[in-house]
């Protein structure tokens, strides 16, 4: 087992404009935390694993191949490997956990 504290709590990103701090990782998963501040940019790029964000703070929208929604605290988003996607319109500061299955190894 192992425990990691204080997960999805938002803190001021650093330099980036959005910050993910890794912290678990096995062959099978890796989760973090991705923060982006209010009026943000989000520019990521499709990923390589099925990913699974849970919003922990703050209201935006995601967009997606497959489409757009509203989001906050306790919603959960599913997007399949490969699928383009982005935060936008960021009116709150927002922390999201972020899991990948298998683990993170970068972007498409």
């Amino acid at each position: 087992m192992q425990l990691i504290k204080n997960s999805g709590t938002y803190a001021a990103p650093g330099a980036a404009p959005g910050d993910y701090v890794e912290h678990i990782r096995s062959d099978r998963l890796s989760a973090g935390t991705y923060l982006i501040p209010a009026g943000g940019v989000d520019d990521q790029t499709p990923h390589r694993e099925d990913e699974i964000y849970l919003v922990t703070a703050g209201r935006a929208r995601v967009v997606t191949d497959s489409g757009a929604a509203a989001v906050g605290p306790g919603d959960l988003i599913f997007v399949p490997a490969g699928e383009a996607h982005r935060f936008v319109d960021i009116v709150e500061d927002l922390a999201l956990l972020v899991f990948f299955a298998p683990a993170y190894t970068g972007r498409t």
